[in-house]
């Protein structure tokens, strides 16, 4: 009988909606910022696949049809930039060159240490991505000989780091404008960050959620370019 219900998209996908929804409700009880709701999903999925014996591959075709949704779901982000349309109008100068700084800067230092510690090609490519949205990030990474499943779970472990500590980091650094603050978190830390913005407040929001296209298309045209330098 289990194998018949890991073989169905019903079972992959009420699986991953219940512990989803008991990953928030622990958050909220005990306001941990260890116990981030993705972190928790990944974490309890990954053991119980373990201990039922269901292999990752079954668990990951019939969680297919909801990850198709992951692409579509992106547009709900333009329903901040309608609302906020006018300031992202004033500023986007500097919010474009923000991003343009903080991309470089992150395929740059990605880049760098990979050459440090001698990884190889492979390993830099599922790398390099690491601040952009799964929907860009993945594809690239695999159009280049990357692992996707490795540069998903360097996605997400980014974007966990600064929806926890992303605000404290503007605050150590001073940047109290809100548009910086979106810029950074956008550029940084693509969606899973972009919803820290969205709790600082709606311009933070705005600015994040046009940072983080901006940052992943900008991404996807420079990476073949890094990955030429550093391989």
């Amino acid at each position: 009988m289990l194998d018949s219900l890991s073989s169905s998209s019903f079972f992959a996908i009420a699986l991953t909606l219940l512990i989803w929804r008991i990953a928030n409700a622990l958050q909220r009880k005990t306001r941990s910022v260890l116990l981030h709701p993705i972190l928790v999903s990944v974490a309890a999925i990954i053991g119980i696949l373990l201990v039922s014996g269901i292999p990752n591959s079954a668990y990951q075709q019939g969680m297919k049809p909801f990850s198709w949704l992951m692409t579509p779901a992106t547009v709900c982000l333009a329903v901040p930039l309608y609302e906020q349309v006018k300031v992202l109008k004033k500023n986007l100068p500097a919010i474009l060159l923000g991003v343009l700084c903080g991309t470089l800067t992150s395929l740059l230092c990605v880049g760098g240490l990979c050459l440090l510690f001698q990884l190889d090609q492979t390993m830099t490519v599922s790398l390099l991505p690491k601040s952009v949205t799964t929907a860009i990030g993945a594809p690239v990474s695999e159009a280049l000989g990357g692992m996707s499943a490795v540069t998903v779970a360097v996605i997400i472990a980014t974007g966990i780091l600064c929806n926890v500590f992303g605000h404290a980091a503007c605050r150590l650094f001073r940047i109290q404008d809100p548009i910086a603050q979106g810029t950074a978190i956008g550029t940084a830390s693509h969606v899973i960050g972009t919803t820290k913005a969205n709790e600082l407040g709606p311009v933070q929001g705005a600015v994040s959620s046009l940072s983080l296209v901006a940052a992943g298309v900008l991404t996807a045209f420079l990476i073949p370019m890094m990955y030429k330098i550093f391989s």
